[in-house]
């Protein structure tokens, strides 16, 4: 079977338009060519395509199966061609991104609504994930740009820290702790606290804190997002420790920030592959994320002040 290129243009062409004369038009070509092309393509494929009926050509089953086929290869040739036309240009083109479910919620719209002032009409493609599909995706060379708090760089990419702030806590409008400024970890002796899950490394280290005080606290709720834990203390339901960017982003809903004495190390880092090729796009993306980092350090000082 030699189906060629110019057969199943012909055959879009009638189901498109639902007649030879239509498909001639189409293609620029005769009535005749259009049905010796057709007659070639049934002849090769040994069934029929049309049912001629009064004059008119009804797809049968087979052609209605073969042309959903045909639309998907057309669909995901005009998606290349598509491409092919946006690249190099700054005003068009497609960002993809992997970060974590923290910063898609905390970091990435603010990031988004900077980028997209100066390139409007680029697409942005983010996808979450939690590691270590996270690293594992990124050194697959799968995404443009990602976003990680690892200080060591997954294989094959390469890694640009931006940011560096301290754990926060968090606690409910009208708590008696707001009265202070920097809360120990013997201010949360009895508390009741929502914490994240017991696999998440800042819990691990959290809890480590807080037995090497003996404190214990009250551990009513947990969670696996930083998110659903503000949401729980801004019902107050408890007290809690969290990154300073969700902080931050629910500062003044519910919930309010006050430094905690020990430090917690939280990185914003920039994880770019080593393999992919960049563009003019990717840079411009990083340049929007180092802008809101920095904006948001003012935001988070004037928060803690």
């Amino acid at each position: 079977m030699s189906i060629s290129h110019r057969h199943i243009e012909v055959f879009r062409a009638v189901m498109t338009s639902g007649s030879v004369t239509g498909a001639a038009s189409l293609l620029y070509t005769s009535q005749p060519t259009v049905s010796r092309e057709l007659a070639r393509l049934e002849q090769l494929l040994g069934f029929a395509l049309f049912e001629r009926q009064r004059g008119r050509l009804q797809p049968t089953a087979p052609a209605l199966a073969l042309f959903d086929e045909v639309q998907r290869s057309y669909i995901g040739l005009e998606r290349i061609a598509d491409v092919a036309a946006n690249l190099g240009r700054q005003d068009r083109g497609q960002l993809s991104l992997l970060c974590l479910p923290a910063f898609a919620h905390a970091l990435l719209p603010a990031v988004c609504r900077r980028f997209a002032a100066g390139h409007h009409g680029v697409g942005i493609a983010i996808t979450p994930q939690e590691s270590p599909l996270l690293e594992e995706w990124l050194s697959a060379q799968r995404y443009d740009l990602g976003l990680t708090e690892r200080e060591a760089a997954p294989p094959g990419t390469r890694l640009q820290a931006q940011w560096l702030a301290d754990e926060v806590c968090v606690l409910p409008d009208g708590h008696p702790l707001l009265a202070r400024t920097v809360l120990v970890p013997q201010d949360f002796a009895g508390q009741d606290f929502v914490s994240l899950s017991p696999d998440d490394p800042y819990r691990v280290q959290l809890d480590r804190v807080f037995a090497d005080a003996g404190v214990a606290r009250q551990m009513l709720l947990e969670t696996h997002s930083a998110v659903a834990v503000c949401a729980m203390v801004a019902a107050g339901l408890g007290v809690a420790i969290v990154n300073p960017l969700t902080a931050l982003s629910l500062a003044g809903q519910g919930v309010q920030l006050r430094r905690f004495a020990v430090s917690v190390p939280f990185r914003v880092s920039l994880v770019l592959p080593e393999f992919r090729p960049s563009t003019p796009l990717t840079g411009a993306f990083a340049d929007a994320v180092v802008a809101e980092l920095a904006h948001a350090t003012v935001a988070l000082e004037q928060a803690l002040a």
